[in-house]
């Protein structure tokens, strides 16, 4: 597939990925945009891209409803476990194209290449997730779109379109980082039920994700020192600023202090919540 994907530069490449509501396109999309540009292949943008879209493209399933409506069931049934991997697919895509939309956006911001290189690491990687996460679904005799989904994920990043500091505090510090607290928890119990294939997915999601928060503390730290403010006061105000929600633990200290993401970051913004 990968030989008909027409890329006019990085940001095409991406903009047209988030357009596409094909996901087997999407994912290639996105996955070939990545690889072309870590060669070097295309350049950063051209003036043939596309203009960005408000949202990303997406098929006629699943339902997007508020999260209070999506049902939670328990991992010890198979309908539960099939539940939990659809909203496990339905976070990873929103990744993918989160991902990318770092990528589009911001691509006339004074920035390093090596900001391109991670942001588009992370992208493949997530197209990755989706593609596993989608086929333990199919061996489970379901599919990505069977069941309802929210999205509040698309949602908590529209409010930090125009400002690329906000956009990493609450993506991959806040969303991103929220996997690396819930899904050890999520893999003892697949483990438990004795689901080892579905819990072997998530060991690579869980890697890969500590990489993802790195890439975003890294960039966040770095846009920080530049405009001469405190990374953990900031990252406070503008989560304040741009998050609906409390920041709920446990927290997983370990992984989040590995990834660069240290307790002076959030543990103040634990117990205050939006109303």
């Amino acid at each position: 597939m990968t030989g008909d994907l027409a890329i006019t530069s990085l940001r095409g490449g991406a903009i047209d990925a988030i357009c596409s509501a094909d996901l087997d396109r999407k994912t290639a999309l996105a996955q070939e945009s990545a690889t072309r540009w870590f060669a070097r292949r295309v350049s950063l943008r051209s003036p043939l891209d596309a203009a960005l879209p408000e949202r990303p493209g997406r098929p006629d399933r699943p339902l997007l409803t508020p999260p209070t409506q999506v049902e939670k069931r328990s991992l010890h049934t198979l309908k539960g476990r099939i539940a939990l991997l659809h909203a496990i697919a339905h976070i990873e895509l929103n990744a993918v194209d989160l991902a990318l939309d770092i990528v589009a956006r911001f691509a006339t911001e004074q920035v390093p290449n090596s900001f391109f290189d991670g942001w588009m690491q992370v992208a493949f990687e997530e197209a990755k997730h989706f593609r596993m996460v989608r086929a333990r679904l199919n061996d489970l005799g379901a599919d990505y779109g069977d069941l309802p989904a929210h999205d509040g994920l698309w949602q908590a990043a529209h409010s930090t379109r125009n400002d690329l500091t906000a956009r990493l505090a609450v993506v991959p510090l806040i969303l991103e980082a929220r996997g690396l607290d819930v899904t050890p928890s999520l893999q003892a119990k697949m483990r438990q039920t004795g689901d080892l294939e579905s819990a072997a997915v998530l060991d690579v999601i869980y890697n890969d994700e500590k990489g993802h928060v790195a890439v975003g503390a890294k960039w966040f730290r770095f846009l920080c020192a530049r405009e001469k403010r405190d990374p953990a006061k900031a990252f406070q105000e503008l989560v304040r600023a741009n998050f609906r929600g409390p920041l709920k633990p446990p927290f997983n200290d370990l992984a989040r202090a590995e990834a660069g993401l240290t307790p002076s970051f959030y543990r103040s913004l634990a117990s205050i919540s939006h109303a």
